[in-house]
């Protein structure tokens, strides 16, 4: 095949026809890739969202719920923890208050007949609670020690008077079944206000 060499003139001829060539071809491209972008029908292109399937943490959202949902099943632990040692301080106290009352109602009964101070009274001693720490509530610890050679029970009577040496209240305690040399120690507690102040009293105390 002859091949003749491109003169100038030929070369300028042949630049116009390769742009447009080029710009048709650019086109096509760009009106190709708008098709494949808009497969949902809209005019208009949009950013690709990320496929989040791909990702190896959490996103932000699930990192938020997870952490809420931690607190509150921390919150929830918690909260049952504290009824659970609410309920157990409240079954203590009421079985104490429970022994106590049936403990005072048993030395109220030994006492009733008993005339003068009761044959026990050196075998008991008071000492005074702190109000700190009784609420504020005047409150003696009865230490009742057997000084016998057998086992015995006793009854104790502790008046509050106030200050004009008036008996204002009476409380009843005991301790049953101590060996020798044991000792109780119940507490006598005055339900009366702190003030005005009341001063405790050993009035009886009986050994059976």
């Amino acid at each position: 095949m002859n091949t003749k060499p491109l003169n100038s003139k030929s070369l300028r001829r042949a630049r116009p026809a390769a742009l447009v060539l080029a710009v048709v071809a650019a086109s096509t491209v760009a009106l190709v890739s708008c098709g494949d972008d808009n497969d949902s029908g809209s005019g208009s292109s949009q950013a690709s969202t990320p496929d989040t399937a791909s990702f190896s943490g959490m996103t932000p959202s699930a990192l938020k719920s997870a952490a809420s949902s931690a607190v509150a099943s921390a919150r929830a632990r918690a909260s049952a923890a504290a009824s659970s040692a609410s309920a157990a301080a409240s079954s203590f106290e009421a079985s104490v208050s429970s022994e106590v009352a049936r403990a005072s109602k048993d030395a109220q009964n030994e006492l009733k007949d008993v005339k003068g101070q009761g044959n026990a009274m050196s075998d008991v001693a008071m000492t005074g609670k702190p109000r700190a720490q009784t609420s504020g509530l005047l409150a003696v610890v009865v230490t009742i020690t057997n000084k016998t050679d057998k086992k015995a029970s006793y009854a104790v009577q502790v008046d509050f008077l106030d200050s004009s040496g008036k008996v204002v209240e009476t409380r009843y305690v005991g301790a049953e079944n101590l060996a020798p040399g044991a000792k109780a120690q119940p507490v006598a507690i005055s339900a009366k206000p702190p003030e005005p102040v009341l001063t405790p009293k050993l009035a009886k105390a009986q050994r059976y």
